[in-house]
């Protein structure tokens, strides 16, 4: 989908999508429990149709009505490995489904773009061989054929929290009880408090301490009916434009939230006063629109950025590709990234999307500061499905030249 953009920005009152990190957590409980539960709000992007579609494949009941979705969990573990799991290009579900799937005792298959399967797994690999179950990743599949058992797992905290929710879905329904150990540096640290907080509600407990959690076995998921916060990670992308637009306001998201990403805010006021050094080990989803608000104002100096090459792209090569575009220039150095800028310019040339919803929403946020044209914009539906749509309604000016 190809979009030309005129400067211009939106007024008037714009509403942050549901969490995306909230609504897989709270739908994999749902779907864990032996009964209901009716989960509110929630934003069916394509991540999250790969969660209801991998619940439905386990055997859970899924009713979806607008944004509310009714779920009857599974009262065991037969169906798992009757039918494929297909996860897209969804990150979180292929993660948090893998300890899931190795809860029954037989041969699972979960399938993905080349993408997402090529991301780094090793986590679990590494797991498998300890205790003896069968993981093979192919192009497009990952395999698996055991059971998991409790025990104490040691997981490396700077490759993603990912890993460590996965295990703590599925580590409480296991007989014995389990402790995860993290080498540090443990990032993304706010990711896991979340997932914490999301089993506490349907009843299941887990310690944390500094870099250890402590999950007793033989605990049962219980059903319960909640709605799911705004996501801050995408309503980064509406407080850059709000930073220019003072007729601008913002609905939908939690101050007191326990994302992460709610740092957004405070980093836009940082970069907006002069050049400044940030850290996005624990928010790297803010990066993209960082980079860009950065090249905007004074440019930038921003650490912990490693982890950006394993995205759905490589977000620190194609920012640089992108931001150059626009007259700004990106240096990478060990673990960290410095934006320079002398000025932004209309870009003379397409700006591209890279298959990577949050910088096609960076550079849209660029381009309605300049003006240019925005291919690959379809993106957006992998996490905010009606972005495009919200800014024109709210006066930006695009123009959808196909689709």
């Amino acid at each position: 989908m190809k979009l030309r953009i005129e400067k211009s920005l939106p007024k008037g009152d714009l509403y942050a999508p549901s969490s995306k990190s909230a609504a897989h957590r709270a739908l994999i409980c749902a779907g864990l429990c032996d009964g209901e539960s009716v989960i509110e709000n929630i934003s069916l992007s394509q991540d999250i149709e790969a969660t209801l579609n991998c619940l439905k494949a386990i055997g859970c009941n899924v009713e979806i009505r607008g944004g509310t979705v009714k779920i009857r969990g599974i009262k065991n573990f037969e169906r798992i490995g009757k039918e494929e799991l297909y996860c897209s290009e969804s990150g979180s579900t292929l993660r948090f489904f893998i300890p899931i799937c190795l809860l029954a005792d037989s041969r699972a298959i979960l399938r993905g773009s080349e993408k997402l399967i090529s991301r780094p797994l090793g986590v679990y690999s590494e797991i498998c061989r300890k205790q003896g179950v069968e993981m093979a990743v192919g192009r497009d599949t990952v395999e698996l054929n055991g059971k998991l058992r409790a025990d104490t797992f040691e997981v490396k905290g700077n490759i993603s929290s990912q890993f460590i929710s996965g295990l703590m879905f599925a580590l409480p329904q296991l007989e014995g009880d389990s402790v995860i150990k993290i080498i540090p540096p443990f990032e993304s640290r706010p990711y896991v408090y979340m997932t914490a907080d999301m089993i506490n509600k349907f009843g299941v407990e887990a310690e944390i301490n500094e870099n250890e959690i402590k999950i007793r076995g033989s605990q049962k998921y219980r059903p319960c009916n909640l709605t799911v916060e705004g996501d801050w990670s995408n309503a980064a992308f509406l407080y850059a434009l709000k930073e220019y637009s003072d007729n601008l306001e913002i609905h939908g998201v939690d101050k007191n939230s326990r994302q992460g990403d709610k740092v957004c805010t405070e980093y836009f006021k940082k970069l907006k006063q002069g050049f400044c050094t940030l850290d996005v080990t624990d928010c790297p989803d803010l990066a993209p629109v960082l980079f860009a608000f950065g090249a905007a104002n004074y440019g930038a100096e921003f650490t912990g950025t490693d982890r950006l090459r394993l995205k759905e792209s490589d977000r620190i090569a194609c920012m640089k590709e992108e931001l150059e575009k626009f007259g700004a220039e990106l240096f990478e150095g060990e673990n960290k990234v410095r934006i320079s800028s002398c000025g932004l310019r209309k870009p003379e040339r397409t700006i591209y999307g890279h298959n990577d919803h949050r910088i096609v929403m960076a550079t849209a946020f660029l381009l309605m500061l300049t003006g240019g044209e925005l291919d690959g914009a379809e993106a957006v539906r992998k996490s905010y499905p009606d972005f495009f749509e919200q800014m024109i309604k709210s006066g930006v000016k695009i123009d959808y030249l196909n689709d």
